[in-house]
C-alpha cells in the first residue's frame, strides 16, 4: 500500500526544503540549457512552419535538432535522478546533472526516445489515450536514473507495470498543483521558481519511490528486474 498523495507531498515538501538550493539550482540550470538549445533550433522551426522541404534545410539546423535530442534527454534523466535522491534525503548536488551526463548515455537517450515515440504514436490515435499512455510511461526517466542496469526498453515496460492501477492518482497529483501555479502567476513566476517547481518535481519523484516500493512489496516487480 503506497502512501496517500497528501503524505507524499508532505514528505516531498520537507525533503525539498532540506536541499532547497540544490532543488532550485538544478531546475534553473536545466531551464537555461533548454533555452539555449531551443534558441539554436529556432531557425529550423521557422523553416518547418514555412513549409520548406527537408531537402532545402541547412545541415546546421538538422544538427541542432539532433543536439536537442541527444543533450536534453540524458539531462532530463539526470534531473529526475537528483529529485529522487532529494525525496529519499540522500546527498546530491546540482553538478550531478552534468557530471553524470556520459554515464549510461546511450541507454538514457534510447529510453527517452522510446518513451517519446510511443507516447506520440498513441496521441495520433486519440488525445485521451495519448495522455493515459504518457502517464503510464512517466516513470521511465526515474527508472533509467535509479536502476542503471535496466535496459531502455525494459524501463518503459517496468514503468507501465508500476503505474498500473495508479495512473488516475498520478493525474490528480499533477492537477493538485494548478492552484499553486495560479498563485505564482501573481508573483510573475517567482514563486514557481523558488518553490512550486521544486516542490512538484520532488513530489513526482516521491511517487516514483512509492510506486517502486509497492511493486516490489507486492511481487509485481522483482528485485532481479531492477538490479
Amino acid at each position: 500500500m503506497i502512501q496517500s498523495r497528501q503524505e507524499i507531498k508532505a514528505t516531498a515538501k520537507s525533503a525539498m526544503k532540506a536541499q532547497w538550493g540544490t532543488s532550485i539550482g538544478t531546475l534553473l540550470l536545466f531551464a537555461l540549457i533548454s533555452i539555449i538549445v531551443v534558441m539554436l533550433a529556432t531557425p529550423f522551426l521557422i523553416a518547418f512552419i514555412s513549409n520548406q522541404s527537408l531537402a532545402s534545410m541547412n545541415l546546421y539546423y538538422l544538427i541542432i535538432i539532433a543536439l536537442a535530442i541527444f543533450i536534453l534527454s540524458p539531462l532530463t534523466v539526470n534531473v529526475n535522478g537528483i529529485f529522487t535522491k532529494i525525496y529519499r534525503c540522500e546527498p546530491t548536488r546540482v553538478g550531478d546533472m552534468v557530471s553524470n551526463f556520459p554515464v549510461n548515455y546511450l541507454r538514457k537517450v534510447g529510453g527517452m526516445a522510446w518513451m517519446a515515440l510511443f507516447t506520440f504514436l498513441w496521441t495520433l490515435l486519440l488525445f485521451i489515450p495519448g495522455i493515459i499512455k504518457g502517464i503510464s510511461y512517466s516513470m521511465t526517466p526515474y527508472i533509467l536514473a535509479d536502476c542503471p542496469n535496466v535496459t531502455a526498453k525494459e524501463a518503459l515496460k517496468l514503468s507501465m507495470r508500476m503505474t498500473d492501477g495508479h495512473k488516475a492518482k498520478l493525474f490528480v497529483l499533477g492537477l493538485s498543483f494548478i492552484g499553486w501555479f495560479l498563485l505564482s502567476s501573481f508573483t510573475f513566476g517567482i514563486l514557481a521558481i523558488v518553490f512550486v517547481n521544486p516542490y512538484m518535481s520532488t513530489s513526482f519523484a516521491g511517487y516514483y519511490v512509492e510506486l517502486k516500493q509497492n511493486a516490489l512489496a507486492t511481487g509485481y516487480i522483482s528485485e532481479a528486474e531492477l538490479a
